[in-house]
């Protein structure tokens, strides 16, 4: 089913490129790290939060993005057990390397694993990725990228694997009728198994629709779901909704749940976030 969902997403893509390049006359390609693009032609505030789903736009060239979960909280409760995992100031730390292209550093300053009988906590493993958008990024009705990326096991604590991971991600977003927008990827993950230190294959799908509410207000409605190669493993999947307010072309606010839909999966997942460009 995922792999089925891998070669829909690229048709898709294949399908929106011929109309997704309606970009301005303005030569973007002359922006770079070190000659910025200038302020009144910047493409604005795109994230990949408030949902799972990432987005396929890259920051402006020469400038910084944060993303963070000011607060996220994951409750579990099975076997007679309830785990509480918690994590402060979640950031995904942008740099705009060209037009098209953009650094990321995501990095978890503090989290804390609780299982009623015992508490660890540290900083967290240091993800890095590497946007690449191939349409789409100055206007059009769909865009599309591809994030390869790599975990460092940066973790204190006994909070992380201690073993590098990685894989890729390939996001497409597209424009509905009545000013909705769908955004949807397949995500290949290559992670150590929890029982020993070989490794395991995991296939992430996504879709989300998200639609202006009032004003500055938006929602969105998603579906995530998680398929694991590791012995035993169950289907994640998790039914999450969230808000988001602008406050102005640069920041934004954002606030949200992810509920799990499967046993395997988390019960709840609140957070509170915040984005700004700079």
């Amino acid at each position: 089913m995922q792999i089925r969902m891998a070669f829909t997403l690229l048709i898709l893509a294949l399908l929106f490129s011929n109309g997704a390049n309606a970009e301005t006359s303005l030569d973007r390609s002359k922006f770079h790290l070190f000659n910025p693009t200038p302020k009144d032609a910047m493409r604005g505030l795109n994230t990949d939060r408030p949902d799972k789903t990432e987005s396929p736009y890259s920051v402006d060239a020469g400038h910084f993005q944060i993303e963070t979960d000011l607060l996220v909280l994951s409750r579990d409760s099975s076997g007679g057990s309830t785990t509480e995992n918690l994590g402060i100031m979640v950031s995904n730390l942008k740099l705009g390397l060209t037009d098209s292209i953009d650094f990321q550093a995501v990095v978890t300053p503090y989290t804390s694993v609780s299982d009623g009988s015992r508490k660890i906590s540290g900083f967290g493993d240091t993800t890095l990725r590497l946007k690449v958008n191939l349409f789409g990024n100055n206007g059009g009705d769909a865009a599309f990228a591809l994030m390869p990326f790599i975990v460092l096991p940066t973790s204190s604590g006994g909070t992380g694997h201690k073993f590098y991971e990685g894989g890729l991600i390939a996001p497409l977003s597209i424009s509905l009728p009545g000013d909705w927008d769908m955004g949807t990827m397949f995500q290949y993950n290559r992670m150590k198994n929890d029982s020993d230190d070989s490794f395991h294959n995991e296939y992430v799908t996504s879709i989300t629709f998200g639609h202006d509410i009032v004003g500055d207000l938006a929602g969105y409605v998603e579906f995530w779901n998680s398929f694991s190669s590791e012995t035993d493993s169950k289907w994640l999947a998790t039914a999450d909704f969230g808000l988001t307010y602008r406050i102005t072309p640069f920041i934004q606010f954002d606030a949200g749940m992810n509920i799990g839909v499967t046993d395997s999966a988390d019960d709840l997942n609140p957070f509170l976030g915040f984005s700004a460009l700079y």
